[in-house]
């Protein structure tokens, strides 16, 4: 079986044979590249204005875990809901998810949360 320093010094070869390989090809693919853009009278502003197609594999990444939760638990995330709480410094709150830290002291200190209420109009 190898040992740590063995397969430490393959991951080094293999690193620098990566590097050759790209080094080579390098030249070639921006040749290619120029060559389609000069066929398609593509320019670079064209390509600083470019949006990546959609599903394309080369561009696609993963989703971080919270936006794919995000999108999974509520179907109106990211809608701006007005205001019904107004606290004695000018913070709001709308009334969904956690009661916000400025008005859970306010209510430990004996006061209600409708003191709080935005009359609507």
């Amino acid at each position: 079986m190898s040992n740590l320093i063995d397969i430490q010094s393959q991951i080094e070869k293999l690193q620098k044979q990566a590097n050759e390989i790209k080094a080579k090809e390098f030249n070639s693919t921006v040749q290619d590249i120029l060559a389609k853009m000069q066929a398609f009278g593509i320019t670079v502003k064209d390509l600083q204005n470019a949006k990546p197609a959609k599903g394309s594999k080369a561009i696609r990444g993963k989703k971080p875990a919270s936006a794919a939760k995000t999108e999974k638990t509520s179907k109106k995330a990211g809608v701006a809901v007005a205001a019904k709480y107004r606290g004695p410094n000018g913070e709001t709150w709308s009334g969904r998810g956690l009661t916000p830290k400025w008005l859970s002291s306010l209510i430990a200190q004996g006061q209600s949360k409708e003191s709080f209420a935005i009359n609507a109009q």
